[in-house]
């Protein structure tokens, strides 16, 4: 096997472990939005609120050390999650649901906020060539 034929493999065994991940974190999302009951449950939910902020930081920080990048992004992803139970406690307004929601939204903010770095710096890049 041919070094380039191994890293094609790898990718794909990547993009489908990224495919994996996200339908798992689009389930906890779905599980927990509309209560449904499931031994996986706990499992679901908790995988969506560590992994959607922390995966939005990370391609936030690219051309970055890959080992500092989820550093960083599993603690953003920790800290967001305990700003939001602490603000949510704080004034009272206690709600899984609501939590759920705002970290999905606050996780699709900073993929949009990705897609546009990347397609500005894109451009700039065309631009100089």
């Amino acid at each position: 096997m041919t070094e380039q034929e191994r890293r094609g493999m790898l990718k794909q065994h990547r993009r489908a472990l990224t495919w994996l991940l996200a339908l798992a974190c689009i389930a906890g999302a779905v599980v927990a939005l509309f209560d449904i009951d499931t031994p996986l449950r706990p499992f679901l939910i908790s995988l969506f609120l560590l992994v959607v902020p922390g995966a939005a930081v990370v391609g936030l920080l690219r051309d970055r050390d890959p080992l500092a990048a989820l550093s960083v992004g599993a603690a953003a992803s920790l800290v967001l999650n305990v700003l939001l139970a602490q603000a949510m406690l704080l004034f009272g307004a206690w709600s899984p649901r609501a939590g759920v929601a705002t970290v999905a939204v606050l996780g699709g903010f900073m993929y949009v906020l990705r897609v546009l770095y990347r397609g500005k710096n894109m451009q700039t890049q065309q631009g100089a060539r």
